[in-house]
């Protein structure tokens, strides 16, 4: 895809999610957020989705690092920023958190041209053995593409 350039990953969510639905919104933020933002800074593994009474989506604990040459007017790094999309999208997301026991968790941010995106994805958390699960089952590709099996 062009005009696409990704920020921080969420390396953490594939491990211990099994992620299924993947939604794309847009992200509120101040000036010295999206400065620290252009210069690739930003830490996601703790990062948490949770959906409001008033039908908003807020992203919890997503930290973006100071401005260096920020003043006064800097942001907090780990306020919890508004995610924008469409009230069918957010419904869609309600339903799901309600009746499917699933957590929506942020997996990639990005920029799309000029704009900061951010990806969600419902999923269900993994128990330890299926981690292991997965993890063998890399073992064995890898090994099968490198030819080294037996």
């Amino acid at each position: 895809m062009s005009g696409i350039k990704i920020i921080a990953k969420n390396k953490r969510a594939g491990y211990d999610y099994a992620l299924q639905d993947k939604f794309e919104a847009g992200v509120a933020l101040r000036g010295t957020e999206v400065k620290t933002l252009r210069s690739g800074k930003c830490v996601m593994t703790e990062a948490f989705c949770t959906v409001d009474n008033k039908n908003e989506v807020w992203i919890h604990n997503m930290n973006i690092p100071l401005y260096e040459f920020g003043t006064y007017a800097n942001h907090d790094e780990t306020r919890k920023r508004k995610l924008l999309l469409h009230v069918e999208e957010i419904t869609n997301i309600q339903k799901a958190l309600a009746t499917k026991g699933l957590t929506l968790i942020p997996t990639k941010l990005y920029f799309k041209g000029s704009l900061i995106k951010v990806e969600i994805s419902l999923g269900k958390g993994k128990k330890l053995h299926d981690k292991r699960e997965a993890s063998a089952k890399k073992d064995v590709e890898r090994k099968l593409r490198q030819g080294n099996y037996e």
